[in-house]
């Protein structure tokens, strides 16, 4: 049985590291690992492989994969995996929401602090080795503390369950919006909405985090409507995926002063363009797509991909496993 790495990304980490193929072929070593760097020669490696670990497989390339089986993408977004011919095949879609939930939401709760406590603020005045105390409560939101504060949640997969964990440990209230609330809620949810009632957990948030995956209603999901409804002097997070947020709607938002921050790690185009506004606003934090970097990252794939493996030969379930017709 062959399994096909085939991971290349112009960031250093998103790349499987060298590591990575010997160690699988040495714990298996039954299967025939092949491990390319480059998307060169896609099309022959996978005619006869039976597993894919990629970021993505063109659908050119998916025809030409006559024995493929199982395709395991090393991100939590599958989107860019759900053209017609996967979806409507036998074929099994795994992804890594696992693996990122945890560290995605201590950035989350990073974000939390560094806003409420304004972090940004205060390493500004740093950098002009100003003294601002006065500053930093005379400019408006004033610092702020977490405890009693509404944390409302936006979709509780694997990042969502885990920020509402954390939300609780700091004494939040945590509501939450999920697709099927007939499903439960997770630990820490005091409050479980529908979609239809997201306008409610916008109303009452302080912190609204955006934790849903891309489907066609999570596309521009925060828009000038939405964005409205949210509580005034409110905090946008999105860690989900840029498209879920109108950006220019939120700039305006912002400028008028309805929010009081966001913090955004995910963006409609990235690298975020030059020219956005989003950069000159100081009640936004940006970071560049980080929130799932962590120097343990490919041990946790490795978990993750092992475990599945030894599942799959033996014919057990396998899991993070995706509803290829819900697209999560």
């Amino acid at each position: 049985m062959k399994v096909l790495i085939v991971l290349s990304h112009r960031f250093e980490l998103w790349n499987a590291p060298d590591w990575f193929a010997p160690r699988l072929a040495a714990d298996f070593p039954q299967l025939e690992v092949c491990h390319l760097r480059k998307y060169e020669g896609v099309e022959e490696a996978i005619g006869d492989a039976e597993v894919a670990i990629a970021w993505s497989i063109r659908p050119e390339q998916f025809r030409a994969a006559q024995q493929l089986r199982w395709v395991h993408a090393p991100a939590a977004a599958v989107h860019q995996l759900l053209f017609p011919e996967l979806v409507q095949s036998d074929v099994l879609l795994t992804n890594a929401r696992g693996v990122q939930g945890p560290v995605v939401a201590e950035h989350v709760m990073a974000q939390i602090f560094g806003l409420a406590k304004k972090i940004p603020h205060a390493v500004r005045l740093q950098q002009k080795k100003v003294w601002g105390q006065q500053a930093l409560w005379q400019e408006k939101p004033a610092p702020r503390e977490l405890m009693g504060s509404t944390l409302g949640i936006v979709g509780l997969g694997s990042i969502g369950r885990e920020v509402s964990k954390r939300g609780a440990a700091l004494s939040m209230q945590v509501i939450a919006v999920r697709e099927h609330p007939d499903k439960g809620g997770a630990p820490g949810v005091e409050a479980l909405y529908g979609p239809e009632q997201i306008t409610d957990l916008l109303q009452q948030s302080d912190y609204v985090v955006l934790a849903a995956p891309i489907t066609p209603a999570t596309r521009v999901l925060m828009n000038a409507e939405r964005l409205s409804q949210m509580k005034h002097g409110a905090v946008l997070i999105n860690v989900s995926r840029g498209p879920l947020v109108d950006e220019d709607a939120l700039a305006t938002a912002l400028r008028q002063g309805k929010l009081a921050g966001a913090a955004l790690d995910v963006f409609s185009k990235e690298p975020l363009p030059v020219e956005s506004p989003l950069w000159e606003m100081e009640n936004v934090l940006i970071t560049p797509h980080s929130a799932a970097i962590t120097e343990k990252l490919w041990e946790r794939h490795y978990a993750l991909i092992e475990e599945n493996l030894r599942r799959y030969l033996a014919r057990q379930p396998l899991l993070s496993l995706v509803d290829k017709q819900v697209g999560y």
